[in-house]
């Protein structure tokens, strides 16, 4: 994805490097409620896209045509829960180093169709995460536009014991002077410039050196229920968007101010939890 609240839409075909979070689906038990709800709340335009054989759907959710995120049914073991998936060149070489690493893999690199290949792992802390070769589905081709993802944030208690993990895996590099919580690939902000976003490094020529290559967040939390990889979504309005979730049957959980955003976290109907941010820099 692009760095934290950089507003871009993105071409069709985007391609994501190694390590860069590059997709989110939500599994729920009942696919027709879903569509119903998060379309009712973000919009998308839901398509099924699975072989008319297939013994599972996955809906693929698109804002104005692009690919945005996706439903997917719940598994038996699963639950209902957001998902992020990390992006990588090759599944097989990439769960290899998460089991070295000491995280597991849980289920095996398979082939998801012509759209890819995944596998679904965990951090040594237990923190279930996806991997995605990118076939034809190159993954999130819109992003921190109203209704679309904005940023995945690992909720742990102990950042410092399980960064390392992620340098190993994914390169993953957490710099004190970025802020708390921020999480970069090296690089990655040059790769923006040179493929969809070319402006990025001029627009951000305020910011810390490195934000530009900013993909995700970690935060300490010591709640169980939140341990994990959680998501966020841009929206127009945090107040509008909150009212609309409750009429769709959402449970509001928690609403919070910061210095650039203004969020809450919502609960489905059907139990999966998500941030809605509404960007609102001081001088708004």
């Amino acid at each position: 994805m692009s760095s934290e609240n950089d507003q871009v839409v993105l071409t069709d075909q985007r391609r994501y490097p190694q390590g860069v979070p590059s997709w989110v689906d939500v599994t729920q038990t009942d696919l027709a409620a879903a569509s119903e709800f998060y379309r009712g709340l973000f919009g998308w335009e839901l398509t099924h896209v699975m072989p008319s054989d297939a013994p599972d759907a996955y809906l693929v959710a698109t804002l104005d045509g692009h690919d945005a995120a996706a439903v997917a049914p719940a598994g038996d073991a699963e639950g209902t829960r957001w998902r992020t998936y990390v992006a990588c060149d090759d599944a097989d070489a990439t769960a290899s180093a998460v089991a070295q690493a000491g995280g597991a893999v849980l289920i095996a690199p398979a082939d998801a169709g012509p759209g890819g290949r995944t596998a679904t792992c965990a951090d040594p802390q237990g923190a279930v995460f996806h991997l995605w070769q990118a076939g034809r589905r190159l993954g999130a081709q819109v992003a921190n536009l109203p209704g679309a993802w904005n940023f995945s944030i690992l909720h742990t208690s102990d950042p410092g014991a399980v960064l390392p993990f992620y340098a190993a895996v994914f390169g993953w590099a957490a710099d004190p002077e970025l802020g708390a919580g921020m999480i970069r690939v090296p690089g990655y902000g040059d790769h923006l410039a040179a493929t969809v976003d070319p402006r990025i490094h001029e627009r951000q020529q305020f910011a810390p050196p490195g934000f530009a290559d900013v993909v995700a967040g970690v935060m300490p939390d010591a709640d169980p229920a939140q341990a994990g990889w959680q998501v966020t979504f841009t929206v127009a309005d945090r107040d509008e968007s909150v009212s609309a979730a409750e009429r769709l049957g959402a449970t509001v959980l928690s609403a919070a101010d910061t210095e650039w955003t203004r969020e809450a976290v919502v609960r489905d109907p059907q139990g999966a939890t998500l941030t809605l941010s509404q960007f609102a820099p001081p001088e708004w």
